[in-house]
């Protein structure tokens, strides 16, 4: 491993500057170079998007956790722009951060600028969604990615009954993955396939588009509007005389642009029953949905425990100690491993989002009123 600037090490150098030269600078919050020492190092978080509750809540919590920890911190949301975030992360390095923690927008479009960081002895943790094609990501804090489709695949299995295979006539799926640049969508559709694809071999489930392969099922950057028009175009031309059971969403802002193809297609109705729609993120909308009977489940992932995964991740690092990793195999980048710690995801419906999501503080039982 790469040997860090370690925090005892930059407080001795910035310590001395503030003794030497009184306002070296202003930190991020807009305080003096010397208050910056006193609460040691500055990392930079780099974000994907603000349209997204749920990277809102990551930038939050990553914001606070790094706080507790004793660090400044500078948060950047790169809007779905893979030039801008690069641009962003530049600045960051420019400015001197003494560590970063970035979930990317293109897992591929990082490797000049993480070069840049590993020139500047800057470490990278890797946030949610893994970096591709650099030797300078340090570690990967995320969740158990392929469980994430073997929970919402088995929830299908489940709900449809597939197992007791007491209905002779096939159920009808489509199937929706996210986006082709985001390393996590293959891991999400690889675990659902792997539970889906008996039951799709003895043709208890058909996919009557004959949309399969994971190229063919993308969703560019995990938009709902996108999703929404291609849930659009397959009721038009493959379910003009069956009906849908059953769509594999891998998230939630997706599942709520299918489920507006839907009902725009007369679905939700006593004779045409919504099917069975999947999700993951456990966004508010999206449980809102899911109690008002629409979206059948989603996938739970504490961003709390995540940050703080990242977080202890990024003070063992600038401390020239080694953080906890459960995952040294799985996450090959491209050019390494990179050893991980993977959180476990939970499976939400409407008969345990209250326990699940709401007693553990996650929401706030007001803000699903």
């Amino acid at each position: 491993m790469k040997k860090f600037r370690s925090a005892s090490a930059l407080l001795a150098v910035t310590t001395s500057c503030a003794l030497l030269l009184t306002g070296c600078g202003q930190d991020s919050e807009g305080g003096s170079q010397e208050s910056k020492d006193k609460k040691d190092l500055t990392i930079g978080i780099a974000m994907p998007t603000k349209s997204s509750e749920r990277w809102i809540a990551d930038g939050r919590n990553m914001t606070e956790s790094l706080k507790k920890a004793g660090f400044a911190t500078t948060l950047q949301y790169g809007e779905d722009d893979p030039d801008q975030q690069v641009a962003q992360i530049e600045n960051m390095i420019t400015q001197g951060v003494d560590a970063l923690v970035v979930a990317a927008i293109n897992g591929e479009a990082l490797s000049n600028v993480l070069q840049q960081a590993a020139d500047a002895r800057i470490p990278v943790i890797s946030y949610d969604r893994l970096i591709l094609g650099s030797p300078h990501v340090d570690y990967y804090a995320s969740f158990d990615n392929e469980k994430v489709g073997e929970l919402q695949a088995t929830y299908i299995v489940e709900k449809l009954g597939l197992k007791t295979g007491a209905r002779k006539e096939p159920f009808n799926i489509e199937l929706f993955a996210g986006s082709n640049d985001d390393n996590n969508t293959k891991y999400f559709f690889n675990g659902a396939m792997k539970v889906l694809k008996p039951y799709l071999d003895k043709k208890q489930l058909v996919v009557r588009s004959g949309q399969t392969q994971l190229n063919q099922v993308t969703t560019l950057r995990w938009d709902g509007g996108t999703a929404q028009k291609r849930m659009d175009d397959l009721l038009t031309s493959a379910y003009s005389d069956a009906r849908v059971d059953a769509v594999l969403s891998p998230y939630d802002g997706i599942s709520i642009g299918i489920l507006s193809a839907l009902k725009s297609d007369d679905y939700g109705s006593a004779a045409k029953p919504l099917p069975v729609v999947t999700g993951q993120d456990a966004e508010v909308a999206s449980v809102k949905s899911i109690i008002a009977g629409e979206q059948t489940q989603t996938v739970y992932k504490d961003t709390r425990a995540l940050a703080q995964v990242a977080a202890d991740m990024v003070s063992a690092v600038l401390a020239d100690k080694k953080p906890e990793i459960n995952d040294d195999t799985t996450y090959d980048n491209g050019k390494k491993v990179v050893p991980a710690f993977l959180l476990d995801p939970v499976s939400v419906d409407r008969s345990n989002y209250r326990k699940v999501l709401v007693d553990s503080g996650y929401i706030d039982a007001g803000a699903l009123k």
